[in-house]
């Protein structure tokens, strides 16, 4: 579809453009005959089969079949739209494109945003170098073990603290054209811009134009990253950080692994996982897979390991199930807890973090963990419940042979083993059997469920058990700096502590006898369906506030450290931590 561009201009922009020239411009072109030939950019070989024809100005591969004209051959190999490889092919040709009053303006308008984007990207990059305010930023992305190279790939860049640093460098449209795009805002006041104090991620689309930015603080922001807002170039469901970084690096998109933030996706780069982008700061929508699966059918989703990894994993997968057709392959890789890409590559390296990732569930695989969750499948009312939580999101599933499949899988788990076929029987059910006493079904296999609890339901579970520890409970709540994720817990924890609650069963009479701790309690074990042995839940909840309050305090020191250097005790302190 050329939309509103006239068909007999392109034709003459095809006759004018030299696709030899064009193509020797990205491909090594050897002439034959009358022809050249080159090993085909499109797929992986040794014998060169890739022809250009001058006379016919067109292009085919006799390996893997691919053939066209310049417009395709810019689409396929710079991964352009339609209408941007006519505008690239026009410029080159000297020719302009005939567009309606309208389209023109917009078009202009557009062309000022990204010189204004572009504007910016480039100063806070010349910032991160010689702002005199600079060197906590460098220190921050050293200490991150980031290098000037990976630096430079993704153009990362430093915004000064200072409330106007835009608006003194712009010409006045550019200027309109930041405050319609909200990097700088005028609404009250003078000019003070979006992000101050910060590191910025430029985010550039598939053509290497940065169309928005991320931030994160260097200070004691309350939000940790904020995302460019939406404008008419810039819409966050439809963009994907790291995408063109990954194109400069592969030719072809084998697989992408998509992870939860910009510094991972940097981070990975520094040790060579040079496939993976992120999604703009919100859960992997529909939006997002559409845009990923346009450059990969095989999606790795990584997710950190604690509860909203998991809960995140748990709405991509619902996510993709409307987009899953033949020839797409998603999996998920649930990191170690309290693990992230870039915590874990720097422990691991890059060979056991491929590994890793190739050792990733299939997406059937981890829908059948989730809807298993805290099921024990040699029970048949266990059973029942897995059909009934895992057969509404099937019906979703838009590949009728890969919902056909997991549909049989699901009735491979929940078929009774006693229904199993016997022998001779007529229909392959024991009742057919002429010696009914005789005959043993078989035992299931056994089946190992993982149990993920939310850290707060963890320990509430041991207070459940062990209330006489409520106040030993409640002095460590207390002292978790960011405690929202615990709220509910503390409270527990200082009911049952300040009601002299020291058993389970007095526990039990008072939530039962008394309306208020009753009505503030009562959904405080909601989605737990098997319960752990008491010590065993006493010793994960302990486990779990240990590697809670470790991984604070090192955070802590690595905070510190920002702001200046720390003590021997504390290098060494940090270190442990690290190990």
């Amino acid at each position: 579809m050329s939309g509103l561009i006239p068909q007999g201009f392109i034709d003459e922009l095809l006759d004018r453009t030299s696709l030899v020239e064009l193509i020797a411009a990205r491909v090594p072109l050897k002439r034959s005959g009358t022809n050249f030939k080159a090993c085909c950019p499109f797929h992986k070989e040794k014998t060169p089969s890739f022809y250009v024809t001058p006379d016919k100005n067109m292009y085919h591969c006799f390996g893997c079949g691919v053939h066209g004209d310049a417009i395709s051959f810019l689409r396929e190999f710079d991964n352009l739209s339609f209408n941007e490889a006519v505008e690239e092919l026009a410029k080159a040709s000297g020719m302009e494109i005939p567009r309606q009053p309208g389209e023109l303006k917009q078009l202009q308008q557009t062309r000022v945003t990204q010189d204004a984007l572009e504007l910016a990207a480039d100063f806070y990059e010349q910032q991160l170098l010689q702002h005199s305010q600079s060197e906590h930023a460098r220190a921050y992305l050293a200490k991150r073990g980031l290098n000037q190279e990976i630096i430079a790939r993704y153009r990362l860049g430093f915004a000064p603290p200072q409330r106007n640093n835009l608006a003194p460098i712009c010409l006045p449209e550019q200027f309109s054209a930041l405050v319609e795009a909200r990097l700088v805002s005028t609404e009250y006041g003078p000019p003070f811009d979006l992000f101050q104090n910060r590191i910025v991620f430029p985010i550039r689309n598939t053509r290497g134009k940065t169309v928005g930015f991320g931030g994160r603080t260097l200070g004691n922001d309350k939000a940790k990253y904020i995302n460019s807002p939406d404008s008419p170039i810039f819409h966050k469901s439809n963009e994907i950080y790291g995408l063109f970084e990954v194109y400069q690096q592969k030719r072809k998109i084998q697989q992408l692994l998509v992870v939860e933030g910009y510094m991972d996706v940097v981070s990975l780069a520094q040790f060579g996982i040079d496939y993976a982008v992120a999604t703009l700061g919100t859960a992997t929508n529909q939006d997002n897979l559409t845009t990923l699966l346009k450059h990969s059918r095989h999606l790795v989703f990584c997710f950190d390991g604690d509860s909203a990894g998991f809960n995140a994993a748990i709405k991509a997968m619902r996510n993709c199930l409307p987009l899953m057709q033949d020839g797409v392959e998603l999996r998920f890789l649930l990191l170690p807890e309290t693990e992230d890409p870039d915590t874990l590559i720097r422990k691991e390296g890059k060979t056991r973090f491929d590994e890793r990732v190739q050792q990733a569930k299939p997406l059937s695989s981890f829908f059948f963990e989730v809807h298993s969750q805290g099921l024990d499948l040699s029970i048949p009312e266990h059973k029942g419940a897995l059909k009934e939580r895992a057969s509404a999101d099937l019906a979703h599933i838009a590949s009728p042979t890969i919902r056909s499949a997991m549909k049989e899988q699901l009735h491979q788990l929940t078929n009774t083993w006693a229904q199993r076929k016997q022998g001779d029987g007529k229909n392959g059910s024991w009742k057919n059997n002429k010696d009914k006493k005789s005959y043993t079904p078989p035992a299931p296999p056994a089946e190992v469920i993982p149990v993920k609890r939310q850290r707060a339901q963890c320990i509430c579970l041991a207070l459940y058990f062990y209330p006489e520890k409520a106040a030993q409970f409640a002095e460590k709540l207390s002292a978790i700096t960011d405690a929202d994720e615990f709220t509910q817990a503390l409270a527990f924890a200082n009911f049952l502590r300040d009601s002299d609650i020291s058993d389970t069963q007095t526990l039990l009479c008072t939530l039962t006898q008394q309306s208020k701790p009753r009505e503030t309690f009562y959904n405080l074990f909601d989605g737990i369906e098997l319960i752990p042995a008491k010590e065993a839940a006493l010793h994960e909840a302990e486990e779990l506030l240990a590697r809670f309050f470790q991984q604070q305090r090192k955070n802590q020191l690595i905070d510190k450290q920002m702001l200046g250097p720390l003590s021997d005790a504390e290098k060494d302190e940090l270190k442990s931590l690290s190990n």
